[in-house]
């Protein structure tokens, strides 16, 4: 039976600002503007490091040599393909189901291919990590293909993460500048301290339940708008305007209205630039001259300076992560499902840090109900 309830004193609507768990992986450092992983600046890894080689400082905790990263890279390319079951998971599903739930019901599928789902030592949960974060990415690019009548498309396991991931996509060879430019967006949503997804990965993980289950939970709150859907909100919003001459206004009305504007603000980020954000903007200003959109890049622009005048805030992930997705072709309905291939290494992570040291989540509730009623 649970103990007395605490009456008063430290609810925060949200649970904001309130330390829920201790972690070696990650760290929103905002008064430094820095993201710590590992304690490295992640903008400083996804500049100078392949999105395998974070996954592996993210699981392990420290940079792998060249040997290690061979090794890893190998068994992460030897996990690219997923079992025929899953593919016939998908293929089942109504096309006009959001490509997060198909990816919510590929994710649960998977998991009738491991071989021992009780066992959750830091072996297996490994195992399963390398599992999921390649047959993940196949699964993402797949789902996609199936239901614009595309067909399934065999992942290639000679080439790169990214280069794969992207390629299964597009469904064409990409330029190394798409490549790079993809694979720092990957390592950008790759690991972020403790959002709604983690969070929720987390509390799954501390019943010791196995990580297929943190993950299905996971997808669920990604495709929510308030959290990874709203980099598809983004998108629609720049293609609804197209001009910028006509942003300033677009947005002034919105805000006159009392409507949400998407890819602005930040629950950690009040009044600082996301870091991430800046990296996705730069990627932006060298994939515009070669796409031929300039008008994107000056919408964006337009929009970030309308949103800092008028309501102190600063670009998101989101804002500049979408015309990114844009310009490397891919589907919008894609950017949330590639946020969580992105993020399954840190989601990993956390599942195998909470269940190395766990501990039940049961937080208790402030309540507001009436008393000693009679039937």
């Amino acid at each position: 039976m649970d103990g007395p309830q605490q009456e008063q004193g430290g609810y925060r609507p949200g649970l904001e600002g309130v330390i829920a768990v201790e972690t070696a992986i990650s760290y929103l450092d905002v008064e430094h503007e820095s993201i710590i992983i590992r304690g490295y600046d992640l903008i400083d890894l996804a500049k100078r490091f392949p999105y395998p080689d974070v996954a592996y400082l993210i699981l392990h905790g420290s940079l792998p040599d060249a040997d290690a990263s061979k090794t890893f890279q190998q068994a992460l390319a030897a996990s690219y393909a997923v079992d025929v079951s899953v593919r016939r998971v998908l293929e089942a599903l109504p096309a006009r189901l959001h490509l997060m739930d198909a990816l919510r019901t590929a994710v649960s599928a998977m998991a009738a291919g491991d071989p021992d789902l009780s066992d959750l030592s830091e072996a297996a949960n490994y195992r399963r990590a390398l599992t999921i974060i390649g047959g993940v990415s196949t699964v993402v690019a797949n789902s996609y293909r199936i239901k614009a009548g595309l067909g399934w498309r065999d992942p290639n396991p000679s080439l790169g993460y990214a280069r794969n991931f992207l390629e299964l996509i597009v469904d064409r060879a990409a330029t190394p500048l798409e490549v790079r430019a993809f694979d720092q967006l990957l390592v950008a949503y790759s690991e972020h301290e403790l959002p709604n997804s983690t969070f929720a990965a987390r509390v799954i993980a501390s019943t010791l339940s196995d990580m297929y289950g943190a993950m299905v939970g996971a997808v669920a709150s990604l495709k929510g708008p308030l959290h990874g859907g709203a980099n598809e909100a983004v998108m629609h919003m720049l293609l609804e305007v197209r001009d910028p001459a006509q942003m300033e206004r677009y947005l002034l009305d919105k805000l006159a209205r009392r409507e949400r504007i998407m890819g602005f603000g930040h629950r950690v980020y009040m009044k600082k630039p996301d870091p991430r954000a800046l990296l996705m903007k730069a990627l932006l200003a060298e994939l515009v001259p070669v796409k031929g959109a300039q008008w994107l890049y000056d919408l964006c622009e337009v929009g970030e300076q309308v949103m800092q005048r008028e309501k102190g805030l600063y670009p998101n992930l989101d804002y500049y992560a979408a015309p990114v997705y844009y310009l490397l072709d891919i589907p919008i309905e894609l950017y949330t499902p590639i946020f969580f291939a992105a993020r399954t290494v840190g989601l990993a992570a956390h599942v195998i840090e909470q269940q190395a040291k766990n501990r039940l989540f049961r937080p208790r509730v402030r309540y507001l109900g009436p008393r000693g009623l009679t039937p």
